[in-house]
């Protein structure tokens, strides 16, 4: 089985022409990226107007999950830092906006412009340093703020994400959070190991009533799917609601008592230190000066 791609090599420079091209081409992939775009599309719960909104794809590649957007009468901007996906989905003549740019530099877009996001496999590779300048929680910082910054307010953003272990994804989800959004993890298919999928679905703007965090699908063992209803033991899926990282309190220093600077002087005594001698005023707390 073969290593991480984020692992291998910067995604500007993994993804160049042979890759690329090989990437778009393979049935397989195309069947997989087209079925995690349609539950990113489901997990942002747009209403059923038939108004068009205007999205964003994160690491839209050759423009793959962009397609589906458009198949649901969306108009979309897509964004990835690889120079060869982007002529390919040229070349494929998708309906979508290309900008090719880093996402960990932040967005670029004006404020509330964005009616929704998703991202699919792209996230993860903010956590690793391609560049000696590269720091990933500057860089998350900086995507989640510029995010946050050109969603209308209300708005969704799901991001389908393969984090290589539970630091990763706690660092991931932590910079979310510490950006503004609202939301958690939903996880599809927990007790399997081939379909488990794992979607951060984030609400740009405060908690409210209508700020619920959509539940996960699981599969019974005949192999027909349904949703969690989150009560049912080992069926509940992964749901991390928004905490904001709390204030350090400040911890006061508490005098350190008579004993212990008499305790302090034997020391000093010993050391052959010359200590001024003990009396009824050693260690006796002083009026402040003013």
């Amino acid at each position: 089985m073969s290593s991480r791609p984020e692992l291998q090599a910067p995604p500007e420079i993994f993804y160049d022409d042979t890759e690329a091209r090989k990437y778009t081409s393979s049935s397989r992939i195309i069947d997989i990226q087209s079925k995690l775009s349609k539950r990113a599309v489901e997990l942002l719960a747009l209403p059923d107007d038939g108004i068009p909104r205007l999205l964003l794809d994160i690491g839209c590649g050759s423009g793959l999950s962009g397609e589906t957007l458009t198949e649901n009468g969306h108009q979309w901007i897509g964004l990835d830092i690889s120079k060869s996906m982007l002529n390919i989905a040229l070349e494929r003549e998708v309906e979508g906006d290309l900008l090719l740019g880093d996402m960990g530099q932040g967005l670029g877009l004006r404020p509330g412009v964005i009616d929704g996001a998703i991202s699919i496999s792209a996230i993860q590779w903010l956590c690793n340093a391609d560049k000696s300048s590269h720091d990933p929680k500057l860089r998350l910082k900086a995507f989640f703020t510029s995010m946050y910054g050109c969603l209308s307010r209300g708005a969704r953003a799901v991001f389908q994400v393969y984090p290589e272990n539970m630091a990763q994804h706690e660092l991931i989800l932590s910079f979310a959070m510490r950006a503004g959004f609202a939301g958690g993890v939903v996880v599809d298919y927990p007790h399997s190991t081939k379909k488990r999928k794992e979607y951060l679905v984030l609400t740009c703007g405060p908690p409210s009533l209508s700020t619920v965090v959509p539940k996960g699908k699981v599969e019974l063992d005949s192999g027909s799917d349904y949703e969690s209803s989150g009560d049912e033991e080992n069926q509940t899926v992964c749901i991390s609601d928004r905490h904001r990282p709390r204030k350090k309190q400040k911890i006061t220093k508490k005098g350190k008592g008579k004993g212990w600077v008499l305790k302090k002087k034997e020391q000093m005594r010993r050391k052959g230190n010359v200590v001024p001698p003990d009396s009824k005023y050693t260690a006796r707390k002083r009026k402040a000066r003013f």
